[in-house]
C-alpha cells in the first residue's frame, strides 16, 4: 500500500447542518476521532445548492472549527452526497472467462464489473458507486470472491448509484471554494451505514433510515450488500415548519421547541406537562399543552415512516429485513421515534448512533454525526488516502473475502 494519511475527514453537507469530523487513523488501524465541527447550514436545500456563497462559508465555519479543536490543517475532505437526484438501482454483468484453463482472475472479475455498469444513462448523469453484490460462476450463486476458482462464465450483481452532475459539481465547488480539495465522494446512506450498522445485521437483512432535515435516505442490506437505495423528500424541517405553523411561532423558535420538547408519540406525553411557546410579532409568549405539539409531531413523522414502508415494499424487501430497521441521522433523535415506527413497521426498531471509533467517541455518538463518522471510517477502510484513487493494481493489495476490500474503485 503506497501512502497512507494519517488523518482523515469527513464532511457532512446537510440541510440544517454542516458537520466535519476528523479523524486519526492509529498504526493498529483503529481510528480516533480527534475533532469536531458543526456549523449552521445555509444555502443547502435537500441536498442541493442554492446559494453559493451562504455554503462556501457554512463550510468554512464546520471546518475551521474541527480544525482548531484537531489542531491539524484540512487540505482534503471525504464528501456525502444525498438529495432526491441520488437513485439507485442493480445490475448484471456477463463474462466468458479469458484464461486458457479457465482460472477465473482479478481480470475476469474486472471485466465482469464493467460490464454490469455498461448500462445508458439519461444526459447528466454520472455513476457515483458501483458495489459488487455476488458473484455466479457457471451456475453456482452466491460466491463472494470468485478469483482463483474455474468456471467458463463468470456474471456479478452490483448495486449501481447514480446521481445528478450538476448537483455533485456544484456541492464539490462549494467545498473547494472552502479552500478544501474533495479526496472523493460517497452517498450518505452508505457512509452512515459504515458507522451504524453491525455486520450481523447487514448480514440478516436491515434497513437503514437516515432522517435528516430535509431528505429520508434508505438503504437496504442482505446477505452483507447493498441491494436498494432511495430518498424521499421529507425531514426533519418539515416538523419544524409544521410547528412553526401550527403554533404560530418563527421558524428558530420553532426548532427550539422541537428539540427542546418534541415528541413524535402524544401517548407518551402526560396531559398536564405544559412549555413556553414565543409568539409572533413581539407578543408575549405563551403557555401551552405539550400534548399539542405532539398531535402536530405525530401526523407528520407517521407520514415519513408511511412513505418508507410503501418503498420498501415497492422495492420488495418488507419480507428481508430480519433485524429491522435502525434509524438515525437528527431527525431520529426526536423523543418518539422508534415508538412510532414500531407501530407502522411492526419490525425491531432501533437508534444507529456512530460506533466503532476511538478518541472523542462520546461527542459523536449522536444520530447527527452518523454520516460524518462514517466518511472517515469508511475512507479508512477504503485506504483512500492516496487523492482517492489508489494506482491500478495496488487497490488489489489484499484480497478481503468481504467484496469492499477486493473491489476498491474501478471507476
Amino acid at each position: 500500500m503506497a501512502h497512507r494519511e494519517r488523518y482523515l475527514v469527513g464532511l457532512d453537507v446537510g440541510t440544517s447542518t454542516v458537520c466535519a469530523v476528523v479523524g486519526e487513523s492509529l498504526d493498529d488501524g483503529s481510528l480516533d476521532v480527534v475533532g469536531i465541527g458543526v456549523a449552521e447550514s445555509h444555502g443547502i436545500k435537500r441536498g442541493a445548492v442554492v446559494n453559493l456563497e451562504a455554503a462556501v462559508d457554512s463550510i468554512k465555519k464546520a471546518i475551521d472549527e474541527a480544525e482548531l479543536m484537531a489542531g491539524v490543517e484540512v487540505d482534503s475532505v471525504h464528501l456525502a452526497l444525498s438529495g432526491p437526484h441520488i437513485k439507485g438501482f442493480n445490475s448484471r454483468g456477463v463474462i466468458a472467462v479469458a484464461g486458457k484453463n479457465r482460472e477465473i482472475t482479478r481480470d475476469d472479475v474486472r471485466r465482469a464489473i464493467d460490464a454490469a455498469k455498461a448500462v445508458a444513462l439519461p444526459t447528466g448523469r454520472e455513476i457515483l458507486h458501483v458495489l459488487p453484490q455476488d458473484f455466479v460462476v457457471d451456475e453456482q450463486d452466491g460466491i463472494g470472491a470468485p478469483v482463483g476458482m474455474t468456471g467458463a462464465r463468470l456474471e456479478v450483481n452490483v448495486h449501481i448509484v447514480t446521481g445528478s452532475q450538476s448537483s455533485t459539481q456544484n456541492i464539490v465547488a462549494c467545498v473547494n471554494r472552502a479552500g478544501v480539495t474533495v479526496a472523493e465522494t460517497v452517498v450518505e446512506q452508505l457512509a452512515a451505514s459504515e458507522s451504524v450498522l453491525t455486520e450481523d445485521e447487514k448480514e440478516l437483512g436491515v434497513a437503514l433510515v437516515d432522517i435528516g432535515g430535509g431528505t429520508t435516505d434508505i438503504a437496504i442490506y442482505e446477505r452483507g450488500s447493498l441491494w436498494h437505495t432511495a430518498v424521499i423528500g421529507v425531514g426533519g424541517d418539515h416538523f419544524t415548519n409544521d410547528i412553526a405553523v401550527g403554533l404560530r411561532t418563527p421558524v428558530p423558535d420553532a426548532e427550539k421547541i422541537k428539540r427542546k420538547c418534541g415528541c413524535a408519540l402524544s401517548g407518551m406525553v402526560d396531559e398536564d406537562e405544559t412549555m413556553e411557546v414565543a409568539s409572533v410579532g413581539g407578543r408575549q409568549p405563551r403557555l401551552m399543552a405539550r400534548r399539542v405539539l405532539s398531535e402536530i409531531l405525530q401526523p407528520r413523522a407517521e407520514e415519513i415512516f408511511h412513505q418508507v414502508w410503501d418503498e420498501i415494499r415497492r422495492a420488495g424487501y418488507e419480507k428481508s429485513l430480519n433485524s429491522g430497521i435502525v434509524l438515525t441521522g437528527g431527525g431520529a433523535i426526536l423523543e418518539g421515534m422508534p415508538e412510532i415506527a414500531e407501530q407502522i413497521f411492526d419490525l425491531p426498531i432501533r437508534r444507529g448512533c456512530p460506533a466503532g471509533v476511538g478518541g472523542l467517541a462520546d461527542h459523536v455518538s449522536n444520530p447527527e454525526f452518523a454520516t460524518a463518522v462514517g466518511l472517515v471510517l469508511y475512507a479508512q477502510r477504503n485506504h483512500a488516502g492516496d487523492a482517492g484513487r489508489m494506482a491500478g493494481a495496488g487497490a488489489f493489495g489484499r484480497v478481503a473475502g468481504k467484496l469492499r476490500g477486493l473491489f476498491k474503485e474501478f471507476f
